[in-house]
Formats: C-alpha cells, sequence, structure tokens
C-alpha cells in the first residue's frame, strides 16, 4: 500500500535525516571556479569580450563533439536564436511538446511563430515520433518541397524534441519524420548536458541544438546559455546575430540587421570553464545518486523510480518519481510532506497547452500521455554533492 510517509523515509535513507533544507540542484563551486572567476575579474575584461567566452566555446565544442558552439545569455535565447536559424518566420508553426518548460514554447513566440503542441511518451518522458509520424500524415498537405497544416493554412517549419529532466529522446526516430516532411530540428538541450544517445551527445544530433547553464543545471555560468551546430555558416551568424548584427570594424560601430544582445559575459564564461573541467565527476556522482534512488524505491509500493531509456546514457539532471496510476491522486499530499521534512520537491510544469497564453495554439487532440504523466511525476533532489551520502 502506498504511503506518504514511506517515500519521506525512503527519501531519508538516501539524503540523511539531520539536514537543513535540500534544494531541488544547487550548484557546485570549488576553488577551480574561484580562481578562473578572480584571473577574469583581474583582467577587467568582465563583460562580452574577453579570452574566456572563447575559451569556453572551443571547451563545449570538444565535449560535445561538434564543430561550433556560441555561447549566449541563457538558454532560452539560444533556442530563440536556433529557431531564427533553422528558417522559423512569422506565421509559421513550430512542433514542441507540451511536457517542457515553457520557454520551449516562449522562443517560438519571440519568433513570431505558432507553437503546435504534441504528445510525449512514456519511455523518455519525451515528444513520441510515431505518434507525431501518425499526426502529421493526418494533419499536412505538401506545396512544393514544403509541408503546411491543412487547418490552419502554416507552415510546419521546425520541430523542437526536448530531452525531459536530462533523458535523451528517441533523436534517430524523430529525425527520420523529419526528413520525411523536409522539417528542420532544433534539440531543445537545455536541461541534457553530458546525457548521451546512442553513444552521442545531445546537443549534437540535429541541425542546431540550444543548451542551458542556468544556477540550477548540471554545471552553471550562473546565467548562460549556447547554440551548438555543425554548420560553419550558421555559426557565423549565431554569433553575429548574438552580438547585436555589428558589423566587425576597428573603430565603427554600425550593424546590417536587428540583432540581439544576446552574448555571453566573460565573467559567466570564466566560471563555466572551470565548471566543466569537473563534468566527469558531477556525471558520476549523479549516476551513483540515481542509482541508489533506483534501489531503495523499488521496495518502496506504489511509486516507480524513472530510469533513462535503454539505448541512452542520462545525465539524470532532475531526479523523477512516478506515483503508480492507482495513488495518482495523492501527488500535491507527497509533495507537501517532501517539502515539509526539509527536502525540495516538485511537480512536473504545467503541460504548456493549458497555460493562458497557449491555449488557443494548435495541438494533437490526444495528450493523454502527456497528461497522465503530469499527473504523476514528482522531481526529487539531486545535486550531484548528495551522492555523497549515496551508495557506490
Amino acid at each position: 500500500m502506498f504511503s506518504t510517509a514511506k517515500v519521506i523515509t525512503t527519501l531519508e535513507e538516501v539524503l540523511g535525516s539531520n539536514h537543513g533544507f535540500i534544494a531541488l540542484h544547487e550548484p557546485t563551486i570549488a576553488a577551480r571556479e574561484k580562481e578562473r572567476v578572480n584571473d577574469c575579474l583581474d583582467s577587467g575584461f568582465v563583460s562580452s569580450v574577453g579570452e574566456y567566452v572563447e575559451h569556453f566555446e572551443q571547451q563545449l565544442a570538444d565535449y560535445l563533439g561538434v564543430k561550433y558552439v556560441v555561447a549566449v545569455v541563457n538558454g532560452t535565447s539560444a533556442l530563440h536564436i536556433a529557431l531564427l536559424l533553422a528558417g522559423v518566420e512569422k506565421d509559421t508553426e513550430v512542433i514542441v511538446p507540451t511536457l517542457s518548460f515553457v520557454a520551449t514554447a516562449n522562443a517560438v513566440t519571440y519568433c513570431d511563430a505558432v507553437a503546435h503542441f504534441v504528445d510525449a511518451e512514456i519511455g523518455s518522458l519525451g515528444m513520441d515520433a510515431e505518434k507525431l509520424e501518425n499526426y502529421l500524415d493526418d494533419i499536412l498537405i505538401a506545396r512544393g518541397s514544403q509541408w503546411f497544416n491543412r487547418h490552419t493554412g502554416r507552415q510546419i517549419a521546425a520541430i523542437v524534441p526536448m530531452h525531459t529532466f536530462g533523458h535523451p529522446v528517441d533523436m534517430n526516430a524523430l529525425n527520420i519524420v523529419a526528413e520525411k516532411y523536409n522539417i528542420a530540428v532544433v534539440e531543445d538541450a537545455a536541461e541534457s548536458l553530458g546525457s548521451r544517445y546512442h553513444g552521442e551527445m545531445t546537443g549534437s544530433l540535429s541541425l542546431l541544438a540550444a543548451i542551458s547553464f542556468n544556477g540550477n543545471k548540471i554545471i552553471t555560468t550562473g546565467g548562460g546559455g549556447a547554440i551548438a551546430t555543425n554548420n560553419s555558416a550558421l555559426a557565423k551568424q549565431a554569433k553575429h546575430l548574438t552580438t547585436t548584427a555589428r558589423i566587425a570594424h576597428r573603430w565603427n560601430v554600425s550593424h546590417d540587421s536587428i540583432g540581439f544582445n544576446y552574448r555571453m559575459p566573460n565573467l559567466n564564461a570564466a566560471l563555466g570553464c572551470a565548471q566543466l573541467e569537473r563534468m566527469d565527476g558531477f556525471l558520476i556522482n549523479k549516476h551513483r545518486l540515481a542509482k541508489t534512488y533506483a534501489e531503495v524505491f523499488s521496495a518502496v509500493p506504489g511509486v516507480q523510480f524513472f530510469t533513462q531509456p535503454d539505448y541512452a546514457e542520462s545525465n539524470y539532471w532532475l531526479n523523477v518519481l512516478l506515483l503508480d496510476k492507482t495513488v495518482a491522486d495523492q501527488r500535491d499530499k507527497c509533495l507537501a510532506a517532501i517539502n515539509e521534512a526539509g527536502m525540495m520537491a516538485r511537480p512536473a510544469w504545467t503541460l504548456l497547452h493549458t497555460l493562458p497564453m497557449y491555449q488557443d495554439n494548435p495541438r494533437m487532440a490526444d495528450l493523454t500521455v502527456a497528461e497522465d504523466i503530469e499527473k504523476r511525476l514528482i522531481n526529487i533532489p539531486s545535486s550531484p554533492f548528495l551522492a555523497a551520502g549515496a551508495q557506490s
């Protein structure tokens, strides 16, 4: 029988019972980070000009296995620019998962385009490729080499799969669907740095990808994000647009298009360089923590600890408990009890198609899997340093 008290004692078995409030995901800052940041401060180059920005971009490109990375101020701006570069224009539609953080849809809106919401699948918590293909078969009509929503008349310009809580979605299947309809794919890899899909890093599996380094991500630059691509022309344009479209010159200040003040400051990049140097250790600790959670919750009735898909190596950014459907009505009571016990927990995001500004957007009629996941999901503390108390 399901018991909220049993969930609490199981969490405390991993995290300890004598603690202050345990956050959902905290950054781990050490001496190397302070050294890098102090060096940046001493240089005087703390804004968007400085050697750490380019160093971080190259370091991240090498880590992801891509040719180019452009560092920006946050993950949302990275996705905004990636969508523009992928050809998303005013009054086009972009396929996004309804089970996602609001930034995924907001970035589409910033392009004056329309977010079109689709369902998830339970194996990865991400976009369901088979269901998407069947849906597109039904609603799309071809005009030349482009495909349009027969109900709205708008072109489908891009598909944005999101790697939910760090678990890679089935990119091969989604890329096949996208190729069938000549639709660009832009990965929302905001949460999945360090995750692998069939051995390849997320963020390297599509035309363009967006990554986040917010303070709660697996590594942080304080605030920050990045655009990743193997296309040299797109990388060059990304850097241009994110630097206010300024024309390079020794002293003239001139611009050739509407750009954005999105470049990552050197100070943030300095922090990111040090954090990325520690990435392997963070991943080891996060896998240790996830393994321990999986073991202890296997004996708790009514609760499943969500584990990575068979094809993937997840970074386990935020660990997930799924309540059984029979006790889904206990979710809010469980959330309240965990937080009251001094351990932060939260539900999944409110499904995007239900938010007031997106209620009239196009969407699949059947979003039942995402709706089911939303009702049963609980995120639990996931910081890498919590593995110190976990089993090896």
